[in-house]
């Protein structure tokens, strides 16, 4: 099965079962039936049932049971190439999805970043180290307090100062005004220092106030967006990826651990094949959990060499603090975007000269071009 989808799980049972259960497993994700009542169809039984390619020990009653489904599974659609990875198996909380290798022909209908790291440079104006970023914060805040906050982070020379996922359409800061205000704001930083940064307003909703949200954002001036796929949805984003019109997308984790599903799987190749330019995610020691391994696993997913479609920035976030900078860039090299919200923050008022600093002590590590 040269044009297969290799799905890889891991699953609790034992060994003396696992044969059976990951034959199981492979019916059930693609036609639903015994394969003795399946394949009663000549043409079923060739063109849809696939295969269990390889079942090894993974640890006490666990084991990595990889399948080759055909391509025609997954009907060329981005929604239903979810189905088939999780379906019913996302039920059974003895399956894990662990991995997965798409065929070259699946990028037909998979748009993949439409910036990716490159453009995403080159929208920046940075070559040579990370990009910088923050988040505007609290919920609560009004647009000209946002604003003002997106003024004085673009005038201390940071790369992207996106929304953070928590600001949406509310009364108190609705989307137009807060896109206007922080816009107005990174015009008149750019004016008085001659360098641009990204503002990047997050859209969420449902998919027709996302569209709105997206149309207003790219008329008044944005060159990028922020969306959280698993809120919004995954086919959704690749809608928004394959825009004629549209912009590059971050995307953020929100709702990202509901999935039986490894990170690096969901969020260094899903996010990155579904149309994500960079992929927001916590990095170890941080407040959440991921540990080290699986955060160089969700960075080289993400901007892994790939014949169809762009690589991925990836964006460690999580609770990183100034101090930390040194550490992440031996981690991450120069392609991240190191995304910094609280360490800032809890300068207070000396919140330009903290970020002023943060912004030279990583282009002095990065050995790149002086800030201006």
């Amino acid at each position: 099965m040269p044009d297969s989808i290799r799905v890889t799980y891991v699953v609790q049972a034992p060994a003396d079962r696992i044969a059976e259960r990951a034959e199981a497993l492979m019916l059930e994700q693609a036609v639903e039936l015994p394969r003795a009542i399946a394949a009663r169809d000549p043409w079923v039984a060739e063109h849809m049932i696939g295969a269990v390619e390889d079942v090894r020990p993974a640890g006490r009653d666990l084991h990595r049971v990889t399948i080759a489904h055909p391509i025609a599974t997954a009907g060329g659609d981005p929604a239903q190439l979810l189905n088939l990875l999780f379906g019913n198996a996302s039920l059974q909380p003895e399956v894990v999805l662990d991995d997965v290798v798409l065929p070259p022909s699946a990028f037909d209908w998979l748009p993949g970043p439409r910036a990716g790291i490159a453009g995403l440079r080159e929208l920046a104006g940075v070559a040579g180290r990370p990009l910088l970023a923050t988040a505007l914060k609290p919920m609560g805040l009004r647009p000209a307090r946002l604003a003002a906050l997106a003024g004085t982070f673009a005038r201390a020379g940071l790369d992207l100062i996106k929304d953070d996922h928590g600001l949406a359409d509310h009364a108190f800061c609705p989307f137009e005004a807060r896109v206007e205000a922080c816009l107005r704001a990174i015009d008149d930083a750019e004016r008085e220092t001659g360098r641009r940064a990204l503002y990047v307003p997050n859209l969420i909703g449902a998919p027709d106030r996302v569209m709105r949200q997206l149309a207003f954002a790219r008329e008044a001036g944005a060159r990028v967006a922020m969306v959280s796929p698993m809120v919004t949805g995954l086919p959704f984003l690749c809608q928004l990826a394959a825009l004629p019109d549209g912009l590059p997308l971050m995307a953020h984790p929100a709702f990202g651990g509901v999935l039986r599903a490894a990170p690096p799987v969901l969020l260094g190749k899903l996010f990155r094949w579904f149309g994500a330019d960079a992929v927001i995610f916590p990095h170890v020691g941080g407040r959440f959990s991921y540990d080290a391994d699986t955060c160089r696993a969700i960075a080289e997913a993400l901007r892994a060499e790939h014949a169809r479609i762009r690589p991925s920035l990836p964006a460690p976030a999580g609770g990183i603090r100034v101090e930390r900078m040194g550490e992440l860039l031996d981690f991450y090299g120069p392609d991240c975007v190191l995304l910094v919200g609280g360490s800032l923050y809890a300068a207070d008022d000396g919140l330009f000269e903290r970020t002023r600093a943060l912004v030279e002590r990583v282009t002095r590590a990065a050995a790149a071009e002086p800030v201006s």
